[in-house]
Order: structure tokens, then sequence, then C-alpha cells
């Protein structure tokens, strides 16, 4: 586009043609920003003409979560109970994507207010994978993944409360980016699990992943988690592994569920990161097996607190035939909350009452503090985690609807990064039984970049290009 050899509108529309023959079978959006993008698109191409300040993503199309708030634009978290809600403001991670001038497809489909790992439990339709549409995109941000997997955008912003980013990506086979926790500013995001959230992005390629993060991460005076930390992505990417220790916790490799093909897949992929140089330790995460319990005590707890504020009075939709107030507050929320979503507002609010706090949401943070300091342990000596992703491939459509901890078992490798607050990124590492499988490697807190230089590496090892 520099060189004038292809437009912003041009590059658009190409991506509105994917859209239209692709939406049919994947389903990735809830809905379309057509007008607002070919305005961007338009804008873009004027500051390629010299009448703007161009950054590196200045007309890149971009598909955003529908968690994420676009002022104007209908944003609504999955939700039925949101309906009709057009945010007045913008989230700061859109808002830094706008200002270098990317153009903003669409809103994409996802588990409702972010929980869930499949995608199935949207209030509005199931997402599909690209690679076999009669398999789940990974979730909670599957909209996200499967349209950078399927080409309707070039990149894609997702969130990740307990692996909702990189999971998606790993059942994709895309690059999902989870930063350090405080690296990107959650004010505009609609909250699941606020100390566990994190914003992130879905590219292709592992240097894309590191020029958005790039463009969104950094310090927020909106947001009291941000941290005012220096953001460098992109001056050690192309260093490779020659030298770096990579660790190998037993404990992820021997994991609940772990299919045969996906280890084998990731054993191949950690030959080829030694056979670039990197010197392989084990180290253990002893802690692991509680992680699960420890989470789904405390974003449930959190998620509880949060969607409080959803009530049928202030925005969103509302139950017209209440007759008193107490009966809208009762009726909207068992209307236009969904199975999943009540669950877990349950589960958190009897974790949180009177008399089981301390039983259980108190012994759940406890447990959160030995898990981060497994991981600190294990960073004395090594520079990066590597592992699985997900111990599973993409899985059918409906296959785990009706057990809920089946579900919950999909994200017991990526969990981990979140209750510690660490950076974490998958890429795709070959496949299983014909569907991608993902590598995970996590970093020390802050050490994002190193993230991704290891994958860089493996990308660049495994002729990723």
């Amino acid at each position: 586009m520099k060189r004038r050899e292809l437009s912003a509108v041009e590059l658009l529309e190409d991506c509105l043609g994917v859209i239209e023959r692709e939406e049919p079978r994947i389903h990735a959006f809830v809905r379309l920003s057509e007008e607002l993008a070919r305005a961007q698109a338009e804008e873009a191409d004027r500051r390629f003409s010299g009448d703007g300040q161009v950054g590196p993503l200045t007309g890149i199309p971009v598909a955003i979560k529908d968690v994420l708030c676009v002022e104007n634009v209908e944003t609504t978290a999955g939700s039925q109970i949101l309906r009709g809600f057009r945010p007045p403001y913008e989230s700061t991670a859109v808002a830094r994507l706008r200002a270098q001038g990317a153009v903003f497809l669409g809103m994409t489909n996802c588990d409702e207010f972010a929980m869930g790992s499949s995608t199935e439990n949207s209030g509005y339709f199931p997402t599909r994978n690209p690679h076999d549409p009669s398999r789940v995109p990974g979730g909670s941000s599957g909209g996200s993944a499967a349209a950078v997997a399927a080409g309707e955008a070039v990149f894609g912003l997702g969130t990740d409360t307990g692996g909702s980013i990189r999971q998606p990506a790993a059942l994709c086979g895309v690059v999902g980016m989870k930063p350090t926790y405080g690296r990107v500013s959650r004010y505009g995001l609609i909250a699941f699990a606020s100390s566990l959230d994190q914003i992130g992005p879905f590219t292709r390629m592992v240097g894309d992943a590191a020029l958005v993060l790039q463009a969104i991460a950094g310090w927020d005076r909106r947001d009291a988690t941000s941290v005012d930390r220096p953001v460098d992505m992109l001056s050690s990417l192309e260093r490779g592994v020659e030298g770096l220790r990579l660790g190998l916790p037993r404990e992820y490799f021997e994991a609940e569920g772990m299919e045969p093909g996906v280890r084998a897949a990731v054993e191949r992929a950690v030959l080829t990161l030694e056979r670039a140089g990197a010197e392989l330790v084990d180290v253990r995460l002893p802690h692991t097996d509680y992680g699960l319990a420890a989470y789904y005590i405390i974003a449930p707890a959190e998620a509880s607190s949060n969607l409080a504020r959803f009530d049928g009075v202030r925005y969103g939709a509302r139950a017209e035939s209440a007759g008193n107030l107490l009966e809208t507050y009762l009726q909207t929320r068992r209307g236009g909350f969904g199975p999943e979503v009540r669950r877990r507002i349950m589960l958190g609010t009897y974790a949180l009452s009177a008399g089981y706090y301390d039983a259980y949401y108190l012994k759940a943070q406890k447990v959160r503090t030995l898990i981060a300091q497994d991981f600190e342990r294990a960073f004395e000596s090594c520079d990066a985690i590597v592992s699985a992703t997900s111990p599973v491939v993409a899985f059918p459509i409906g296959a785990k609807v009706a057990d809920p901890l089946a579900m919950y078992v999909c994200d017991v490798l990526t969990l981990g990064g979140n209750l510690a607050a660490l950076p974490g990124v998958s890429i795709p590492c070959g496949t299983s039984e014909g569907l991608p499988v993902g590598l995970q490697v996590l970093a020390p807190q802050w050490a994002d970049g190193m993230a991704l230089r290891v994958a860089r590496a493996y990308e660049a090892a495994s002729n990723g290009s």
C-alpha cells in the first residue's frame, strides 16, 4: 500500500468478498460495520497519498471480538442481554487501532461474556472451524480466530481470561498472543474476570502479532491495572533461540486428556527448537493439578460481581412485562443470560457468600499464589516454557455441551498463564488427525518479547517463512 500497488479500499473489498463467501459456512461475525470500514479505508488511502501519518496497521482490516467496545457500533459480549447496546465510548485497544488507521470489519462471535472454550455458548449461534465446519473453533474468542484462519480479516482482537486467545488460535491454526496482565489497557472491555482478562491479537504470522501488540500496548490512565513500562515487541524478534533454555514441564506433557497426536506434534516442535540452538531443560510446576479448580472459583466469583450491573435498567435488553423493579431484574437476567453464564454466576455467588468465602475463594487465591511461585521457580532455570496449547484438537460441535467439566479441561494448559499473569503465545506446530495443533510459549512477566522471539524462531525453523 505504501508503494500504491494496492489500495486500502481494494484490500477491504477483498476481505468483504471472502466474508460473503465464507460466512455461511463458519459464522465468525455477529455483525459487520461495512459503512464504517469503507470510510476508514478511504481515510487510509488519503494518508497513503501524503495527507496523514502512516503506521504499520494503516488500512489493515481487523475483526474485533464482541466484548471490546467500539464507539457507536453495537457491542453485546455475545449476549442477548446487551442487544442494541451502542457504546458512547471506545475501548483503549480499539482506539489505538483507530489512531493507527486500521479498518474495522465488524464484531466477531464469542462465548457469551467470554465464558466458554468452544464459542458454542454464544447468545446468537455457534461459530465453526474453517478447517472442518463440523467442529468448534475453540473459545471464547472463536469468532476472531476463525475469521483470521479463513482469510476474512488480516488480523483480529480477542481476550484471554483462561486461554481464550491461545486455545482458539491452536484449534484454528493461527497465531494468538496473550500479553502480560497490565500490558494492554482493559478500559472499554466488557469484563468477565477483572484480575485475569487480557486483550491480545490473532494473526497468521508471529511478526504481525508483534506489530499489533506494539500498537495496542502501553499505560492508560483510565485503567488502574495497566502498568507504565517500556513497550518493545520488535527489537529481539529475529534473534532466534541459540543459547536460550526452554523449560519442559512434565505436568503439562502428562496433562489430563492429552491426545497422543497432539503430544507427538508438540514433541516434534520441541526438537525443532532444539535443532535451532535451544537447550531443553526439565522444569516442575507441582501445583498444576489444582489450577483448574482454583480458576473455576476465582473467575466465576469475579464474574458474579461484574455481571451484577446488567439488570435491564440502564442499557441493553429489558423485560417490559415486569410488574415491579425486582421482577424487572429477575426477568431480564433470566431471559437475557444463557445457561453457562447463569451457571457461573451461581457458582461465583456461592463461593463469595457468607460462610463459604474462606473455604473457597480465599483458598483459591492462595492456590493462585502457589501456582505463580511455581512459575517463578521454573523461570530461574529457563528463559521460557514450551508445551501444547490445548490437550486436544478441535472437537465436534455439541460433543462436550452436556458435560461442562469436560469442556473446562480444555483450558488446563492455558489457565496457569492467566493465574500467574504471564505472557503467552500459541503458534501452529503441525496437525493431528488432519486438524491444527498449537505450540504454547510462556515467558516471565513483562518478557512478552521473549515469548514472541521463541515463537518466531520456531516459525522460521519450521519453514513457516
